[in-house]
Formats: structure tokens, C-alpha cells, sequence
């Protein structure tokens, strides 16, 4: 069983667009392989997409909620990257069938009095969505999108056109680093905001909205680095539902020690990012190490991913 669709229902699709939509990004359009309609979902949500059996990725859904036949995602060419986005531009072709999984959401749009959207390169493609809803809400809202170049920005064009007043495109190249402090400032209170892009940008909005108390929500397409102070021992997990006991030994993840004992349990990325092996957990001190947990999240303890994320002390209970 792949990665893809270990523990959870997948779906084979077709697809039947491929486009070039900016410089080293491309647009997908999937659908149904039988000719059905395709799940329903809501702004913020990706879905796994199997390239090849060991080559499993997400990739955010940002075409139309409303459109009920086919989902749209958008790939940004990533030279340095672990090979997904290389497959997706130089071997996927339109007519290939996928294996599907999701749609999943840890990204979801709260319900705010107005909104701020900052976006960074290829981070627009979960935004798109959550726009639109914004938009058809009749709720205010702006748009910052910054990139290296002007040709690199997917929908930039798209979105200035449809959204002269709400939008401001920022490419690095003519106008420097994205203004975060001046954005928030402007942004008033009660603002929801919202960003996604690569890891300074991130940290930037996350450091200035705390300065600010604003609520700052963020997805990252890359994992957190671990803290140089973290430590990698042995731990014991205990599964609650059968009492069964599972030595994590220093080098092995959960999964891997859970995959070693016989149990099935579900995930993808493996690296912390996705929130598929999201597990509750009923004892013991988890070591966060996702990028997916909010920091009340992670606080809690409740809940952890088992991919990426440890044990504080000797044990662990878990909801398996």
C-alpha cells in the first residue's frame, strides 16, 4: 500500500489540463477518471497526489469550489526541490491517470470581520480560494503578493484585473521586500490574516502579527527546522486500543516503529506539513516538531504528528 493511500480513500483521476501559467509554474486540472464529480472541500485544502509509487506530494487546491467536476492545482518548478515538481512538469502529461488523495484541510478560512492575504511566489495557490469566498461574503479584504519577478507570479494579472482595489503586486525585483509591518498596520483591528509562502516570509508575518496581536494563520510547503537542542532517544508509545506496546527506538520515527510492529496508520509527507498522521494523544509529553500545530496546539498535547514529532519523556499514549 503506498503512502498515498495508506488508511485513507483515494480516488483515480485524470488529467486533462496542463498549462504553463508563469515562468516555471504550471496549472493541473483533474478529474474523475470514472466521469464522476469530485469531492467537495473548502479554501485552505490540498490534496496528495501519488506521481509515482515511492513519489507522493501535496499541492494545494485553488480552482472554484464551485466547479464539481474537476479540482485545479497549480506546481511551481523547484530545481533543488526532492523530485516531485520536476516529475510534474517534465513527465506528467494531459490524458496521465493519478491516484488522489484528500482533499484534507489544516489551513481552514475563519469566519473574520476583514481579512489580510499575504502571499509569497507560489504561496497564492491556497489563498485564490479563500479570496473568492471572502469576496462572494461581501467582507473586506486585501491581497500582498510578492515574488522574485512579475513573470514568475501565478494569477497575478488575473487577479489585478478582477481586483484593481483589493490587490498589490509586489515583485521583489522592483520593489524590494514585502512592507509586512506597514501592511498590518494598515490593516485594522479584528483582522484575520492569512499567509503562505516560503519560511522568512512566514516567520516575518508570524513575528509582526505577535508584536501586533493579530491573528495570524500560516502554511508552510516546507518543514520547521528541528531545535538545535532537540534529542532523538528511545521512547515507548502505547497503543490505547489494544494495550499493545511499540519501542521507538533513536533513528526511527513513530511510523516507522508502528510500519516495523504491524500496525497500519495514515500519512504521506512524512516530514511534518501535511496534518495527515495527526494522532490524539492520551499520555505523556509530545515533542512538536511538525509545521502544522498551531503553538496553542502544540501546547495543548492533545494531538501530534507522528511523522516527525517525538516523545518528551519514556512514553506516550496514543489513540491507536
Amino acid at each position: 500500500m503506498s503512502e498515498a493511500t495508506a488508511g485513507q480513500a483515494s480516488r483515480r483521476m485524470r488529467v486533462v489540463a496542463k498549462s504553463d501559467i508563469a515562468d516555471g509554474v504550471v496549472a493541473l486540472r483533474l478529474v474523475d477518471a470514472d466521469g464522476g464529480a469530485v469531492p467537495t472541500w473548502e479554501p485552505g485544502a490540498h490534496i496528495d497526489l501519488e506521481l509515482e509509487s515511492d513519489l507522493v506530494r501535496q499541492y494545494s487546491l485553488c480552482g472554484d469550489r464551485a466547479d464539481t467536476g474537476s479540482l485545479m492545482v497549480a506546481v511551481l518548478r523547484e530545481a533543488s526541490g526532492r523530485g516531485g515538481s520536476i516529475y510534474v512538469h517534465d513527465k506528467l502529461e494531459e490524458g496521465d491517470l493519478l491516484e488522489v488523495g484528500g482533499p484534507r484541510n489544516r489551513f481552514a478560512l475563519i469566519d473574520a470581520p476583514s481579512y489580510l492575504f499575504v502571499a509569497g511566489g507560489i504561496g497564492i495557490t491556497p489563498l485564490l480560494p479563500m479570496l473568492r469566498q471572502v469576496e462572494r461574503r461581501g467582507v473586506a479584504w486585501r491581497l500582498l503578493y510578492g515574488g522574485r519577478t512579475r513573470p514568475g507570479m501565478a494569477f497575478a494579472d488575473e487577479l489585478v484585473a478582477a481586483h484593481p482595489g483589493e490587490v498589490d503586486i509586489r515583485p521583489q525585483d522592483e520593489f524590494g521586500l514585502l512592507d509586512i509591518a506597514g501592511a498590518l498596520d494598515a490593516a485594522g483591528e479584528g483582522v484575520a490574516v492569512y499567509c503562505c509562502g516560503p519560511e522568512p516570509l512566514l516567520l516575518a508575518v508570524e513575528a509582526a502579527g505577535r508584536e501586533r496581536g493579530l491573528d495570524v494563520h500560516v502554511e508552510r510547503f516546507a518543514p520547521k527546522a528541528v531545535a538545535e537542542d532537540a534529542v532523538d532517544a528511545a521512547f515507548d508509545v502505547e497503543l490505547s486500543r489494544t494495550g499493545t506496546t511499540v519501542e521507538v527506538g533513536a533513528s526511527e520515527t513513530i511510523i516507522d516503529a508502528l510500519e516495523r510492529a504491524g500496525v497500519s496508520v495514515e500519512f504521506s509527507c512524512r516530514e511534518g506539513t501535511c496534518g495527515t498522521c495527526e494522532v490524539a494523544v492520551l499520555g505523556g509529553e509530545p515533542d512538536h516538531r511538525d509545521s502544522v500545530l498551531t503553538d496553542e496546539e502544540q501546547a495543548a498535547g492533545d494531538a501530534m504528528m507522528i511523522c516527525v514529532s517525538r516523545c518528551r519523556g519514556s512514553k506516550l499514549v496514543l489513540d491507536l
